[in-house]
């Protein structure tokens, strides 16, 4: 399963998107019962996709996430390009249409 990293401040997460050049944000409450079921999805699907690297938020612990990045409910799932948004997936996430972004993303990514 694909490495998670622990991001527990806003100046872990912003290390992160810096030292990352492909991130995919992964921001949950341990009392979401979705975010439990979709995490290991997540992690199995990001396996395809060695280039990208998986941060994991408390919104709970990191509070000041929800106004950086303007979510307004867990989980939310966030790909960010060289510093920039390019996918924004929330509770109701469809994986098969979640690959076929990332596919379209990454065949682009590696033609640049």
């Amino acid at each position: 399963m694909k490495k998670l990293n622990e991001l527990t401040s806003l100046e872990m997460v912003e290390e992160f998107l810096e030292n990352h050049k492909l991130s995919f944000l992964y921001v949950s409450r341990p009392e979401c019962s979705v975010c439990h079921a979709i995490l290991p999805k997540l992690r199995e699907l990001l396996d395809h996709y060695p280039l990208i690297h998986l941060g994991h938020i408390d919104a709970n612990k990191v509070e000041e996430v929800a106004e950086k990045f303007l979510i307004f409910t867990v989980p939310i799932m966030l790909l960010i390009i060289d510093r920039k948004e390019y996918i924004r997936e929330d509770r109701f996430v469809r994986f098969d249409q979640l690959k076929n972004k990332l596919e379209q993303i990454m065949e682009h990514y590696e033609i640049s």
